[in-house]
C-alpha cells in the first residue's frame, strides 16, 4: 500500500483485496493493527480537532471511504484507484474472519443495534465467532471507570478483532486512548455500520455510492438532522480542496 497526504491527512491508496490482505496477514502475525477509514467530514474536522488528527495518524492502514475524497485526491493529481467503504469492509473482514476461526467483537450502537448486528452477521457467516459484544454507550464516568470496565470485558473475551461502532471522534479517541489494553490484534472504528446492518438506517443505492451522492441520501433520509452538518463540511472541503490547488 502507498501512504499519501491529502489535506493534512495521511492516506493510503489501496483495493479493498489489497486491504482485507494486508490485514489477514498482520492477524497472522499477531502484530496489533490500527485501522481507521477518512471521509470528507473526518478530513475537514481533523483540520481543527488535534486529538482526531493524532489519532487517525496513529493508525498504521487508514482507508479512503467516501467517494468525495476519492474525487478531491484526484483532482489533486493522486491515483486513487477505488474507495474502500467501512461497511464494506466489515463485512469482508466478518468473511474472512469465519474462514480463519479469528473471533470477533462488536462495540456499540445501541443494545437493540448490536444485538441483531449480532443476529444478522451470524446469518450470513454460520461460522464466525462472536466472542462477545457491548452497547457504545458507556462514556459517563469521568475518571474513565465505565471505559474501563468495557476494555476488560473486551480483553478477557479473547478476540482477535475488534469493530468500534461509535461516533468520530470518539470513536478515534477511544481506540488510541486504550488500544495497549484491549487485548486485540485489530482494531477498526466502523461507525454508523451497525446501523446498516440492523436496518435501522438504510443505504444508499449503488448509483449513489458510485455518484458520491451518498451525504444526499442521508439528508434525504433525515432532513431535519444532516442538511447543515453536510453543508458546512462539504463547504469547507471544497474550500479546502480550491485553496491547496490554486493558492
Amino acid at each position: 500500500m502507498k501512504r499519501i497526504e491529502f489535506l493534512k491527512a495521511p492516506m493510503d491508496i489501496a483495493t479493498m483485496q489489497e486491504t482485507v490482505s494486508f490485514i489477514e496477514n498482520r492477524i497472522e502475525q499477531k502484530h496489533f493493527l490500527q485501522h481507521v477509514v477518512v471521509n470528507v467530514a473526518k478530513i475537514v474536522n481533523m483540520q481543527k480537532d488535534p486529538a482526531l488528527a493524532e489519532s487517525v495518524k496513529a493508525c498504521e492502514v487508514i482507508n479512503i471511504d467516501g467517494m468525495g475524497v476519492v474525487f478531491g485526491a484526484r483532482f489533486l493529481g493522486h491515483d486513487v484507484p477505488e474507495r474502500v467503504a467501512g461497511v464494506d469492509l466489515f463485512h469482508e473482514l466478518l468473511a474472512m474472519s469465519a474462514k480463519r476461526d479469528f473471533p470477533v467483537f462488536l462495540l456499540g450502537a445501541t443494545e437493540e443495534v448490536v444485538s441483531k448486528t449480532v443476529d444478522k452477521v451470524k446469518a450470513q457467516n454460520p461460522n464466525l465467532n462472536i466472542a462477545g459484544y457491548h452497547d457504545g454507550y458507556f462514556f459517563g464516568n469521568k475518571e474513565g471507570q465505565d471505559e474501563e470496565a468495557v476494555v476488560t470485558k473486551i480483553r478477557e473475551s479473547g478476540a482477535k478483532l475488534l469493530f468500534v461502532a461509535i461516533t468520530s471522534p470518539k470513536k478515534e479517541n477511544f481506540i488510541n486512548k486504550w488500544q495497549d489494553k484491549l487485548g486485540v490484534d485489530f482494531v477498526m472504528g466502523v461507525g454508523g455500520t451497525f446501523d446498516v446492518v440492523a436496518g435501522k438506517v438504510k443505504r444508499a443505492p449503488q448509483w449513489m455510492q458510485k455518484a458520491g451522492l451518498e451525504w444526499l441520501y442521508r439528508v434525504i433520509q433525515e432532513p431535519g438532522r444532516m442538511w447543515k452538518r453536510y453543508l458546512v463540511t462539504n463547504t469547507k472541503f471544497a474550500y479546502l480542496l480550491i485553496r491547496d490547488k490554486f493558492f
